[in-house]
């Protein structure tokens, strides 16, 4: 058992963790991880409003505040659906805006121009114009992958230009913004010259703009990743990760942001329009399901540590449960530790995968209520799980069984680690016991 353990720690540290390092550090990921962080305020907030809109009630409940609630949004509803529709209706604005500044500050740009720049690449393809009419249909999820394609390209392309000095250089009394306005001239005119060619060539091809060709090429991709496989294989690249030091949720969640913010928006209008809604795997399902209390869905552990029979690991779960309630759990992956320690390997992959297949199947069945709403991932795991599914109860009850399940599967892990521990502090006061009785 121990030769198997050491051989697939050697495989993780030199196979996985250099790779994972370097998609971890590469620009393209570090960019995008930035939009969707850039984003996520707008989108939260969208989010809420949306919740708002349609709260949880029956359309025919009696009940006086509901009734009051459900008749006022409906007497409303177009002024109320202006702050979402500005926020997750738009939300490939906030996306290729945050990417484009992020790529200019890591290629030492403008990053105010470089965002500008993005977003107005990703106009030139997206924002097909009908009837003197600009279509909104790629702005929210359908066009995220393109919101970053022509983010990168336009980074990359405006980088180019600048490396190799093809740019408009003014006298240095020009003032520095007038100056910073003309050396962006080239790039935009490259921009427009490229995209906006390309958008009508392969529209004249294929009688689709860009955005509706990539979400064609992507479909397969897209319903894949709303699957129990995809879910299973995400966690466990984020659990193998982080038990090796590598901060896995972020790598994780950099590659399925766009497709969880897809499903989002697919949720979100299928709610709208009184649909049923299409989608499982989503951000509110990783957050407050698998990582409950942080990764590796330690909230419980840090209870149990509360009653520990050790005093480290009592003093490890007091340090950790109140950050935990907030899926802040460093304290406890490197305080008792779980990272690198071969006793929790396995409940550290298996609990939130375990977790997974419980919540999968139970909204799957119709059991749970699924995700609409973005929350913040800070959100203690019932609360959060409830305002992601528009406040329902179900979300509740499941994510409550995920922590019992959680608790259950850690505890004979601890029991045994306990055990050595209080051994090992057996072991060390006879030896201070035996070192005091030799010096008297």
């Amino acid at each position: 058992m121990s030769s198997l353990y050491q051989a697939m720690i050697d495989v993780i540290e030199r196979k996985i963790t250099p790779m994972a390092g370097a998609v971890g550090q590469q620009r393209h990921v570090i960019a995008i991880r930035d939009g969707f962080v850039a984003a996520l305020p707008f989108m939260i907030i969208g989010s809420f409003m949306l919740v708002f809109i349609f709260p949880p009630f029956s359309p025919d409940t009696t009940w006086g505040f509901a009734r009051a609630w459900l008749d006022f949004s409906l007497a409303y509803r177009e002024q109320l659906m202006l702050p979402y529709h500005l926020s997750m209706g738009v939300m490939t604005f906030f996306i290729s805006t945050g990417i484009g500044a992020s790529m200019g500050r890591q290629h030492k740009l403008d990053p105010v121009m470089t965002g500008l720049l993005a977003f107005m690449g990703f106009l030139l393809v997206a924002a097909p114009v009908a009837d003197g009419k600009i279509s909104t249909e790629y702005f929210s999820g359908q066009g995220i992958f393109t919101a970053i394609l022509t983010a990168i390209y336009t980074s990359e392309v405006y980088a180019w230009l600048k490396r190799h000095n093809i740019t408009i250089r003014l006298p240095k009394e020009v003032p520095t913004g007038v100056a910073r306005s003309f050396e962006i001239l080239i790039p935009v005119i490259v921009i427009v010259a490229t995209l906006h060619p390309l958008n009508l060539l392969i529209e004249s091809w294929t009688g689709m703009i860009i955005p509706q060709a990539i979400m064609h090429l992507l479909q397969p991709l897209v319903s894949a990743s709303d699957s129990l496989p995809a879910v299973l294989l995400s966690v466990l690249i984020c659990q193998v990760l982080w038990f090796a030091g590598i901060h896995g949720a972020l790598i994780v969640t950099g590659i399925m942001n766009p497709f969880w913010l897809t499903n989002l928006a697919a949720n979100q209008a299928a709610l709208e329009a009184g649909a049923p809604l299409p989608h499982i795997y989503i951000t509110g399902f990783w957050d407050f399901y698998l990582l409950i209390g942080g990764v590796g869905s330690t909230l419980p552990l840090a209870f149990l540590l509360l009653r520990s029979r050790t005093a480290h690991l009592r003093s490890i779960g007091r340090m950790g449960v109140v950050p935990s309630f907030f899926n802040i759990n460093e304290p406890i992956l490197f305080g008792m530790p779980i990272i690198m320690n071969p006793l929790f390997f396995l409940p550290f992959i298996c609990v939130p995968m375990v977790n997974a297949i419980f919540a999968w199947t139970a909204t799957k069945l119709g059991w749970v209520a699924q995700v609409v709403s973005m929350a913040p991932w800070t959100t203690p795991g019932p609360i959060g799980a409830s305002w992601a599914a528009n406040w329902a109860l179900s979300p509740v009850v499941m994510c409550l069984f995920c922590m019992v399940m959680s608790a259950l599967m850690y505890l004979p892990f601890l029991r045994v680690y306990e055990r050595s521990l209080m051994q090992q502090e057996a072991e060390k006061a006879a030896q201070q016991g035996a070192e005091a009785t030799a010096r008297s």
